[in-house]
């Protein structure tokens, strides 16, 4: 007994190297060669850029100096205009909202018909449409929709719901594609159609995740719509333009004010809002 132990080092018992492996010491992951390889071309690919823009970093030097010099020009903010200015937030305002409700509405149908697991025959189309609603950007939509209704807040309407219609089919598609197929197999197994199913297994699963995507859009909508004035689509982005053209730089900085605090309000109760609806669920 003392000759073995002796022999052993020491100790009793197997040696580290005589220990069975039962899955208590983790093993060292493996690096996926897919994932090195795109990593290491997306570097490349960054350095590549940083050569082939040919960035002047003197002139973004100076530049930083000179945008930190027009701050002088902006103080005290000019409210002398402030009835226009807040009459052309309101309208941004009312741009945003009525934009994504259409939205919202639209996409509420079109996703049930992009999800592959309630509708595997339809959910391609659906999806490449809002894909190709989703690329163009908004101020893109902006300028198509000024050319065919003219300007004003009509086009900035068309251009908001058009391109939040493509982000919230994606995104209602994707919540319906993540409910447990298992509830969708118990509700046809019963024999129920397509409508109850959506209605009695489906909707009420997805309508907190709906309100959630709605209002966060809402409030990508309210910056959006406050930018679509500039080429003419309506809101307070017109004022903010004329300002900066005529290099009036304390009205400018009002108006930027007044854009943050309609973006600010909307999101501290859209905030509330859902927090009372995560006290609900």
């Amino acid at each position: 007994m003392s000759t073995e132990w002796a022999q052993s080092g020491g100790t009793i018992g197997p040696t580290n190297a005589e220990k069975p492996d039962h899955g208590l010491y983790p093993k060292k992951p493996k690096r996926d060669p897919v994932l090195v390889i795109v990593g290491v071309v997306g570097a490349v690919f960054f350095i590549f850029c940083l050569v082939q823009l040919n960035f002047d970093y003197s002139l973004l030097f100076s530049g930083t100096l000179k945008f930190l010099q027009s701050f002088t020009y902006m103080f005290p903010p000019n409210a002398s205009e402030w009835r226009h200015v807040l009459a052309a937030a309101l309208e941004s305002l009312q741009i945003a909202i009525v934009g994504t409700a259409l939205a919202v509405v639209f996409s509420f149908v079109l996703s049930f018909l992009a999800a592959e697991n309630v509708s595997p025959r339809t959910a391609w189309f659906f999806k490449g449409f809002a894909s190709f609603l989703r690329v163009v950007p908004t101020l893109v939509w902006a300028l198509i929709f000024i050319v065919a209704v003219g300007m004003g807040p009509l086009p900035g309407i068309l251009a908001i719901f058009t391109h939040a219609a493509g982000m919230l089919v994606k995104v209602f598609s994707q919540s319906i594609e993540e409910i447990d197929d298992g509830v969708l197999e118990a509700l046809r197994a019963t024999g129920a159609g397509w409508s109850q199913i959506m209605l009695q297994g489906v909707l009420p699963s997805v309508i907190t995740s709906f309100l959630a995507w709605s209002v966060f859009r809402l409030e990508a909508d309210i910056g959006e719509s406050s930018i679509l004035g500039v080429v003419g689509a309506g809101g307070i982005g017109w004022e903010i333009a004329n300002a900066m053209r005529a290099y009036e730089f304390d009205t400018a900085f009002f108006v930027a004010l007044v854009i943050f605090a309609m973006v600010f309000s909307v999101e501290f109760f859209s905030n509330r809002l859902k927090i009372h609806i995560r006290k609900k669920v």
